[in-house]
């Protein structure tokens, strides 16, 4: 298990603190592994603001990549600190219910196809 310094806390939080990002952590949470351009039609965000927060995310530790050709697959990464994983089990918990991140787990379970990258 990964372990957080006080000082990257701080960091931590700060990453919570964005919409976007909430609503990517929500997706990941689901238990899959989800590709950028999946997580770009769901949130109806350009592929540079997507990537800029995931890049954002992968830094502080929170999602991990795995890179199939020119394709990226994110998913919450599979060895948190103790934070990291009781904030993810809040946003899980606690923000599930907001009707945006509910429609936003819809809309994921609805796309058709989850290997239309690999065209």
């Amino acid at each position: 298990m990964a372990k957080v310094s006080a000082a990257d806390s701080s960091q931590l939080f700060g990453t919570f603190a964005d919409p976007t990002r909430l609503r990517i952590l929500n997706l990941l949470g689901a238990g899959r592994e989800v590709c950028v351009c999946d997580l770009c039609e769901v949130l109806g965000e350009t592929q540079p603001k997507v990537s800029r927060h995931l890049a954002i995310l992968r830094k502080s530790g929170l999602v991990r990549v795995r890179r199939e050709g020119r394709w990226r697959h994110y998913a919450l990464t599979e060895d948190p600190s103790m934070l990291q994983r009781r904030v993810l089990e809040c946003v899980a918990s606690c923000l599930a219910e907001l009707p945006e991140l509910a429609a936003d787990r819809r809309r994921l379970a609805a796309l058709v196809a989850p290997q239309r990258c690999a065209s």
